[in-house]
């Protein structure tokens, strides 16, 4: 009985010893001498965000000025900030004036400054990071162009990963003869895609 135990243990250990022996380790490779012996690598990267634009928060004011003149002014510092890690990491920047205006008291007809009546310039970027091509839509004040329509603010045309740009625009107003006295207030709306 004793030797039949012991039999039984010796060949469960032989097994098992054989077993090891022919199944080697998954990830093992065995190359021979003088040969290159490779082992791939990989990891991911990825992307941190997306892609955002940030405006001034609070009220901004651009001046003043009497009917018939113009008033101009620093919106201040616009951010495009790119976090897709694309390969093509391109997007146009947009601003326009919300729709009615900028308005005076009661904002009737004689309070309201049409928003054809606002300009808007880029300039150039006043800081930026990552590869690519920036195009300020308006490089100065002689290409400002009115906010009744969606306008292009910045562009990136090429470049990969990411990146950000930032620029200080100028609004500029052309304010009717008709204008009566007031603060007038408006909305440029900022987008990025």
């Amino acid at each position: 009985m004793s030797k039949s135990r012991l039999g039984i243990v010796l060949t469960g250990a032989a097994s098992l010893a054989a077993a090891l022996t022919v199944a080697p380790a998954a990830q093992a490779t065995t190359c021979p001498a003088s040969t290159t012996c490779s082992t791939t690598v990989t990891f991911t990267v990825t992307a941190t965000s997306g892609l955002t634009i940030t405006v001034p928060t609070s009220q901004v004011s651009v001046g003043s000025g009497t009917p018939g003149t113009q008033i101009s002014g620093s919106l201040g510092t616009v951010t495009v900030t790119d976090q897709r890690a694309a390969l093509n990491a391109t997007w146009v920047a947009s601003a326009v004036a919300a729709t009615g205006g900028f308005t005076t008291g009661g904002g009737t007809a004689a309070e309201t400054i049409p928003t054809s009546a606002v300009l808007y310039w880029s300039g150039p970027a006043t800081a930026n990071s990552g590869t690519g091509t920036l195009v300020p839509g308006q490089i100065n004040a002689a290409a400002a162009q009115s906010l009744d329509v969606s306008r292009t603010a910045f562009s990136k045309t090429s470049g990969s990963g990411d990146n950000s740009a930032a620029w200080n625009p100028t609004i500029v107003i052309n304010v009717p003869s008709q204008a009566v006295a007031g603060t007038y207030t408006g909305t440029v709306n900022h987008s990025v895609a």
